[in-house]
């Protein structure tokens, strides 16, 4: 039956090789379920809660881009988006985090309704390939700085915004020798290099006593503290609308690059170069973003670790469907997840945001018209703290910079519509 369901014999892999390939994307994106409930709970969200939702929005998303979509891809809540809901909208804004929840689902809905049609290839298109690999590395930079933060490395000071924290704490140290560690573990081929620091660090934190262990498995917590708290009266707030924009252009955009990526990596496109049921796993990953609203945690997306079970032979969505099975079978160690601290969870951020800062070399650095409005997406979103801003201020940047320069023809109406919406929001409703 499996064979037969998901194709097995065309894609030339078998039931083994599916199975492997989803425990090893597992463990290389297992971290999130620590770290998601860890940055959420800053936010005022349960803890215990944040752990089930992100669990069970995991693994409904993964099972379900095994089952409508059939392709090897995991899905769990977006590592920056989470870091955008707690820092920027919540701390940063002062929003409530039901309203975060609300603007989350909102940009679900309209990301689903794009998915279904053919609205979401011209949005693509629409938008420069420079400001899309500006969006992904200004996420990192915002990452990064959260990550400093946590760990204690950077810490506010009134004259200089920022400076180095306190390097005799324990815990900073601790934080850069887990950071050191998976780094480490890494470069040494371990498929789960940033889930091993993680635990190592907690470990090490706890024999020394500088946090309390709670046990590691238990039955799961209750979900009601966050199931369906969604505030959408708070989420149309015309404040709110460059956030759900925000959502909205890093989903569509870091799906859409996973996606194909990924695709063709596993060598799955067809002979156009198009992924052949793109419409099915994009409405996945669309809708999954309305579960995890509903179930109570930020954004979720296609993750780009699902490589590492293409890498391992994975060419179907029965390898998403084993990823998801573990996802819920990790509902079971939430007091493994509450005995993380902030600073064994931070050079996860760092890493991560590494990685997402390498988009910075695909820019046309011999065109100043293309990198100077990307740089300007990418400082003002760590600087800002916030991804809208830096969006926002990246567009407007991008049309009057091409404008003053006499490139107008390389600009389109959609860009042209969204400048002027942004500059009225910072003129009239900032």
């Amino acid at each position: 039956m499996l064979r037969h369901f998901f194709k097995l014999s065309e894609h030339h892999t078998t039931i083994k090789i599916e199975v492997f390939a989803g425990i090893a994307t597992f463990l290389t994106m297992a971290y999130i379920c620590l770290v998601n409930p860890a940055v959420l709970a800053l936010a005022g969200i349960d803890q215990g809660a944040a752990f089930v939702a992100t669990c069970l929005a995991a693994a409904i998303g993964s099972a379900s881009m095994g089952l409508l979509a059939n392709y090897p891809i995991a899905i769990a809540p977006s590592m920056g988006l989470n870091a955008y809901f707690t820092y920027g909208i919540v701390l940063g804004a002062g929003h409530r985090w039901q309203v975060a929840l609300g603007a989350a689902f909102v940009s679900g809905l309209i990301f689903t309704a794009l998915s279904l049609s053919p609205l979401r290839r011209y949005l693509i298109q629409c938008i420069p390939h420079s400001l899309k690999m500006a969006m992904i590395a200004g996420i990192g930079l915002f990452l990064a700085i959260i990550g400093f933060k946590n760990s204690g490395l950077i810490v506010s000071s009134t004259t200089t915004l920022v400076t180095l924290g306190n390097l005799h704490q324990p815990t900073v140290l601790l934080a850069i020798l887990g950071f050191f560690i998976m780094i480490a573990l890494e470069a040494l081929g371990f498929i789960s290099a940033i889930l091993l620091s993680i635990l190592s660090i907690t470990l090490i934190s706890v024999l020394l006593g500088y946090s309390h262990f709670h046990g590691i498995i238990a039955l799961p917590p209750s979900i009601l503290p966050t199931l369906g708290q969604m505030d959408f009266k708070g989420a149309f707030n015309l404040g709110l609308l460059t956030i759900i924009f925000a959502f909205l252009f890093v989903d569509l955009f870091d799906a859409t690059g996973t996606l194909m990526g990924i695709g063709y990596r596993a060598g799955l496109m067809n002979a156009e170069g198009q992924l052949p049921r793109m419409k099915q796993a994009m409405f996945v990953d669309s809708a999954t973003i309305l579960v995890g609203a509903v179930l109570g945690t930020s954004s979720t997306t296609s993750y780009l670790e699902s490589m590492v079970g293409v890498k391992m032979g994975g060419r179907t969505g029965l390898t998403a469907c084993v990823v998801g099975l573990l996802f819920l079978l990790t509902l079971f160690f939430e007091p493994l997840a509450t005995s993380i601290p902030l600073y064994a969870s931070a050079p996860a951020l760092i890493y991560v945001a590494l990685l997402m800062s390498k988009s910075i070399a695909d820019l046309d650095w011999t065109d100043v018209t293309e990198y100077a409005p990307a740089m300007i997406t990418v400082l003002t979103m760590p600087l800002t703290f916030s991804i809208a801003d830096g969006i926002a201020f990246g567009f407007i940047a991008y049309t009057l910079i091409k404008l003053f320069s006499g490139r107008y023809r390389d600009l389109n109406s959609t860009l042209v519509v969204l400048t002027v919406a942004f500059i009225i929001k910072y003129t009239w409703f900032n």
